[in-house]
């Protein structure tokens, strides 16, 4: 079974601090969706400061809530322009995405 993934590239002209905080309250939003134990569970992300990107695993109803209200705060913040997401199915992996990684 493949996985689901949305792959974000920032501009140079994002703060990646403010992308980080997004995440967060994306994460937290979640979580007042459906539960800390689920998303816990469910979420995987991880930001790669020095690539300028995020991955959001999409495979579950968590990450697709991740992924899409993260879609919205970087919207609303940036503007449609200062960053792309794509999806992408990736073959399943021996190694899952690293849950709740954000690398600094």
């Amino acid at each position: 079974m493949s996985r689901d993934v949305y792959r974000y590239h920032f501009d140079e002209k994002i703060s990646l601090t403010e992308v980080r905080d997004s995440l967060f309250l994306a994460v937290f939003s979640a979580e007042g969706l459906h539960g800390r134990a689920q998303v816990r569970l469910d979420a995987a992300f991880c930001l790669d400061e020095k690539k300028r990107a995020c991955v959001v695993d999409a495979a579950t109803p968590v990450g697709q809530a991740i992924a899409r209200i993260f879609t919205e705060l970087l919207t609303r913040e940036f503007g449609e322009d200062a960053f792309t997401v794509e999806r992408v199915v990736e073959p399943p992996s021996a190694e899952p995405l690293p849950a709740a990684e954000v690398a600094r």
